[in-house]
């Protein structure tokens, strides 16, 4: 099948994204950008850049971090990674590393100057981003975003229906899940049900 200039285009963007080593003396892995999508998805997911398993894979949310996310999204495995329907673009690509005590590091800053405007312009047909973290809410949300995550998510109704902030699914936010139990009983169903209208109910 003849692919369409569109789709021609985003490839020859991925594939220069995917080559990309302009952050290479600065991550302890090596380079290796994770993302995923084709320009008629409809969802799109940020988070805040690959761990170290997503790195050895090169397969975003293939971690427990994942699964947690599939279920409040209430899809399954192969549905969150069909790329006709969703895209996952985290704010830093590559896995940045780990400090002491701290878990992995923030993405790197010369990330998404250089190539998100350029990615969310080949995805015209997105109609709800899920903002993943602090960081994904800076970038999306810029002044609208409160002081804390768990304020900016609070707030999660005036965002929508083009944007819905979320904290990160990680283990590490076990607690704060348990000390803001409005999270489960409030977000997940408004969240699953705006990704039911656009994937289709499972």
């Amino acid at each position: 099948m003849k692919r369409s200039g569109t789709e021609q285009a985003f490839d020859d963007l991925l594939a220069e994204i995917r080559a990309c080593r302009l952050c290479a003396a600065d991550l302890p892995a090596g380079p290796r950008p994770v993302v995923r999508g084709r320009p008629g998805a409809r969802l799109l997911i940020v988070g805040q850049a690959p761990g170290r398993r997503v790195h050895e894979t090169g397969i975003p949310f293939n971690d427990p971090s994942g699964d947690r996310l599939r279920d409040w999204l209430g899809i399954d495995r192969a549905t969150f990674y069909d790329e006709a329907r969703i895209a996952i673009l985290p704010m830093g690509f590559c896995y940045p590393g780990t400090a002491p005590k701290q878990g992995d590091l923030p993405p790197r800053p010369e990330c998404a100057p250089l190539w998100r405007r350029r990615l969310l312009d080949g995805l015209p047909r997105i109609e709800l981003t899920l903002a993943i973290g602090a960081y994904a809410q800076a970038w999306h949300l810029g002044e609208r975003r409160e002081a804390t995550l768990g304020a900016t998510v609070r707030r999660f109704r005036e965002f929508l229906p083009a944007l819905l902030p979320l904290p990160h699914p990680s283990p590490r936010n076990n607690l704060w899940l348990r000390k803001n139990p409005w999270f489960e009983q409030d977000v997940i169903p408004e969240l699953r049900r705006r990704v039911a209208d656009l994937l289709g109910s499972p």
